[in-house]
């Protein structure tokens, strides 16, 4: 898989070039990036935050002939307040955004926890138990409204 690489300050993603041209990523890091950071269609009876009117999603879960689904629903914590309910939410959403990798038998488990590291910021840590016994563990930065 291409690298992507993630910018906690601009909450975006980039292809990681090398000086042969793009890098590889042989890790689960960028499937990672783009299960979490790809908005999720909202379900019908989700909150919108305060200015949204399109329950987004990506396009192509439509063409699905098996119900696959791609991303999370984080985006719908971007104006949250600071809140424990925020925070189990957040859990929540990558834990959604994950399953797959347990489903599909890449992993054995995926462990989430978050905890709010400043203001308006929620800091996610991701442990993956791999079919080996190996843990490979990511952390990622959700801003929220604060």
């Amino acid at each position: 898989m291409i690298a992507l690489e993630w910018n906690e300050r601009f909450q975006t993603a980039d292809l990681v070039g090398t000086a042969t041209g793009l890098a590889a990523d042989n890790t689960l890091r960028t499937a990672i990036l783009i299960s979490l950071f790809t908005d999720a269609r909202a379900r019908a009876d989700d909150k919108l935050p305060s200015g949204e009117s399109e329950r987004r999603g990506w396009v192509g879960d439509t063409l699905s002939e098996d119900g696959d689904r791609i991303g999370s629903r984080l985006w719908l914590l971007r104006r949250a307040k600071q809140t424990e309910e925020t925070r189990r939410r957040a859990i929540d959403y990558t834990r959604e955004a994950l399953e797959w990798i347990v489903t599909r038998g890449v992993a054995r488990a995926v462990e989430v926890s978050a905890e709010w590291v400043a203001v308006g910021r929620l800091g996610i840590a991701i442990a993956v138990v791999m079919p080996d016994a190996r843990t490979e563990t990511y952390s990622h930065i959700v801003v929220t409204g604060a």
